[in-house]
């Protein structure tokens, strides 16, 4: 078969990825392999997340950054997930853990995937470079291997010495937000990146939220920006990892945090009433994201914003 070479002239057109976090959250189904992008309080794609509580999606497995947040919390605490993959899951002085991990976890409620933080990246790059594994010396003379057997020991062919095999890690969908994207997919984080690039890597599918869409010739001023491209579906999202900091656009909403650390708080000891009521608030009475907004004080959202710019 003979292939035309592809000129200016007859180059496919590009596919615009741009929809709404109802018909994105849609894509994820009972089951499946889910990354969640974003570090500790900083970055979550969180209009996606609020949308899969609402549609009741069950037995996620969910992997996490090295320091994953309260999102996986929640999550866990509303019933979608079965097994959980992160070296950590909390806000560190919010919540040294997450609360309804901490029960899920305690209560074999869920999976738990023993593993570290540069074991788990080890295994992401495995899977972003095509490998079915890496060798890594983290862990060798420690009892992860008897805790999770993935983690296979053996020693290099060429000198002898230890080292731990790292499968690859494989996800159906990333997750991950940033600062502005076009609808193309192509996206820039608004400031540090931390694993992100890698864990969109690892997924089958990329999903972004993004605080706001450019042209596509505002990502092409600085291409070096673009931490994650040709992405599979966007959605626009001002204000999308509210209640925690999106770099460059604004800070944590702490006093937000407490209230969802209270409810997580009260589920761990089986307030469920509490537990559903900010549920009930937050997510499962508020349709869309645009609505979630609507529910903020716009001087509180003006805050967080300013207080960037300190």
């Amino acid at each position: 078969m003979k292939l035309d070479p592809i000129t200016r002239a007859n180059r496919p057109k590009r596919k615009e990825v741009l929809m709404g976090e109802e018909e994105a959250a849609a894509l994820i189904k009972d089951g499946d392999v889910v990354i969640v992008g974003g570090f500790g309080t900083v970055n979550h794609p969180m209009p996606i997340i609020r949308a899969l509580i609402r549609r009741r999606v069950r037995n996620l497995t969910v992997i996490g950054a090295a320091t994953a947040g309260l999102e996986l919390d929640m999550l866990i605490g509303a019933g979608c997930v079965k097994k959980v993959i992160a070296p950590y899951i909390g806000a560190e002085l919010h919540a040294p853990v997450g609360n309804c991990f901490r029960y899920a976890a305690e209560n074999d409620e869920v999976e738990v995937y023993e593993t570290t933080e540069y074991l788990l990246y080890s295994q992401l790059d495995a899977a972003a470079r095509g490998l079915g594994f890496l060798p890594w010396r983290g862990g060798v003379g420690t009892s992860l291997p008897e805790l999770n057997k993935d983690y296979v020991p053996f020693n290099d062919p060429i000198n002898g010495e230890p080292y731990l095999a790292v499968p690859a890690l494989h996800a159906d969908w990333a997750i991950i937000h940033v600062g502005q994207a076009d609808v193309y997919g192509n996206g820039q984080h608004g400031g540090a990146r931390f694993g992100d690039r890698l864990l969109s890597r690892a997924a089958e599918r990329v999903m972004l939220t993004a605080e706001r869409i450019v042209p596509n010739a505002e990502i092409r001023k600085d291409p070096f920006k673009t931490s994650v491209a040709y992405a599979d579906v966007v959605v626009e999202a001002p204000y999308g990892s509210h209640p925690f900091a999106s770099h460059g656009f604004y800070v944590e909403d702490e006093d937000m945090i407490a209230e969802y650390v209270a409810a997580s708080v009260a589920y761990r000891k089986r307030d469920m009433a509490a537990w559903n009521a900010y549920l009930d608030r937050w997510i499962n009475n508020v349709p869309n994201h645009q609505e979630y907004l609507k529910k903020l004080d716009a001087g509180r959202i003006a805050h967080l914003v300013n207080a960037i710019h300190a």
